[in-house]
């Protein structure tokens, strides 16, 4: 049968995250690169869709074609990371020091691939600097200053909220991780992975590595945001909340739940 009994899926993603734990540094780098670059191309492509029909949904449901790739090519995606590799440290198939190993050159990773996306596209959609205004430039740079600047104006609120936003968000890209080992066949993958991506980016949550290149690309093209401001009120935050969602309500309720052999 292609579907693959969650106990089961579990259990092998133990086993994966031991073998991701123990990659060396170089292979989590390169796939870490290009996940971030794979990422940017999504994001702008969901904007792109979004200004061009007027509807934010149409871009949501086209965001998840990146993180399908990254998953299918098996490449390394910090935010999903955070739920696959503490299974594997509760069950005993890595230890601390490895994990956190492959989690920082993943970050590492993810945010040069964010960035050399980024400096391309802004040569693109600017047409080498010849263009500074478009509907498509609008948005981006509406969009990366929502992200960063309107959390500043609101304060200790807005940490609070940006926070929040990150924890609800890395809640459904790290089960979206976990949704790729429920099946067997390569288009039940695509299926599963899709369903809590779009979840989350419809949803307007905060994802750490998906802003390694939007925030980045709003500041190239002219939006008002500091690099304080993209990691004090943006960057930082997201990631420990990423972090914190991927592991209490993805990895823990899991690894505790999914025990049993049948």
């Amino acid at each position: 049968m292609d579907y693959v009994n969650p106990n089961e899926a579990v259990a092998t993603i133990a086993l994966a995250g031991g073998k991701k734990a123990n990659l060396s540094k170089k292979v989590i780098l390169i796939g870490a690169i290009l996940s971030g670059a794979l990422l940017g191309f999504a994001t702008t492509l969901a904007l792109t869709a979004s200004t061009q029909t007027g509807l934010d949904i149409v871009g949501a449901i086209l965001f998840p074609t990146s993180f399908v790739m990254i998953l299918l090519l098996n490449l390394e995606l910090v935010t999903g990371s955070f739920a696959i590799l503490p299974i594997a440290y509760f069950r005993k198939e890595t230890t601390l020091e490895p994990m956190i190993h492959n989690l920082s050159w993943a970050f590492i990773g993810n945010l040069i691939g964010g960035l050399l996306y980024a400096a391309l596209f802004s040569i693109s959609v600017t047409s080498f600097g010849t263009v500074t205004t478009s509907p498509l430039i609008e948005k981006i740079i509406l969009v990366a200053e929502n992200k960063t600047l309107f959390y500043q104006s609101i304060g200790a609120g807005g940490l609070v909220l940006v926070f929040v936003k990150a924890i609800l968000c890395n809640w459904m890209v790290a089960l979206g991780a976990i949704m790729s080992f429920m099946s067997k066949s390569t288009i039940g993958k695509i299926t599963a992975m899709w369903l809590p991506i779009l979840i989350f980016f419809a949803q307007g949550f905060e994802h750490a590595v998906v802003n390694m290149s939007i925030i980045p690309i709003g500041m190239l093209i002219g939006a008002d945001i500091g690099m304080a401001d993209w990691w004090l009120w943006n960057l930082i935050p997201v990631t420990i909340g990423n972090f914190i969602g991927a592991f209490l309500f993805v990895a823990l309720p899991l690894h505790y739940s999914k025990t049993d052999k049948i």
